[in-house]
């Protein structure tokens, strides 16, 4: 996995004011949860904004990155958890990040990239996509850019489900009865077989 590099700087002051200030001034508040519990045993949130700049790199990408944060220079690895967006305006309004280590799993998303050429799109048919990610478990060093899956041997009508999949150091979490891909039937795939069976 690819690693980025994003400065913050520490916010003392949080609620629903303070972030709005912070919006205005074209920064967006994070949080970053990790190894730290309070006495509840609930993570303790470690409050800080960004720039707009500085996410805007993360954010708007169809890869995945591991974070070096750094936050008025503390370091840490950390990973993107999650997103709040504007429901109308669609900015980036909140990002939260969590803590990592070399040796404590995680779980992650990591976009599929489907390789080969498919028997069923030799023969007519349209290879398709069912999904774009794959939820896997592992420590973070050991998570891949990518989810390669072979479709040569996928037939017409076929499809592949994540319950046949299997990646070395990997634990898939997606339902095994999801599928990930298949080929669909087209009109010339059908005419073709009609007249084959003729």
């Amino acid at each position: 996995m690819k690693s980025i590099v994003v400065k913050g700087t520490a916010r003392p002051a949080t609620g629903k004011k303070a972030s709005r200030d912070i919006r205005k001034a074209g920064a967006v508040p994070c949080n970053l949860y990790g190894e730290v519990k309070d006495e509840k045993g609930l993570p303790v949130a470690v409050s800080f904004s960004a720039t707009q700049e500085e996410l805007r790199k993360l954010v708007y990408t169809p890869e995945i990155y591991s974070v070096n944060l750094n936050i008025d220079g503390k370091e840490c690895i950390a990973i993107m958890k999650e997103l709040q967006f504007h429901p109308v305006t669609d900015a980036l309004l909140h990002v939260d990040f969590y803590e990592v280590t070399e040796t404590k799993p995680i779980i992650m998303e990591v976009p599929i990239k489907l390789n080969g050429l498919a028997e069923g799109v030799k023969a007519g048919g349209k290879l398709a996509a069912s999904v774009r990610k794959l939820k896997v478990k592992a420590p973070y060093t050991a998570i891949p850019e990518k989810l390669n899956i072979d479709v040569t041997n996928l037939g017409l009508g076929k499809t592949i489900k994540v319950g046949e999949l299997n990646f070395e150091g990997l634990e898939l979490v997606t339902s095994p009865s999801v599928v990930v891909c298949q080929v669909k039937m087209t009109r010339s795939a059908m005419s073709a077989a009609a007249k084959a069976q003729e």
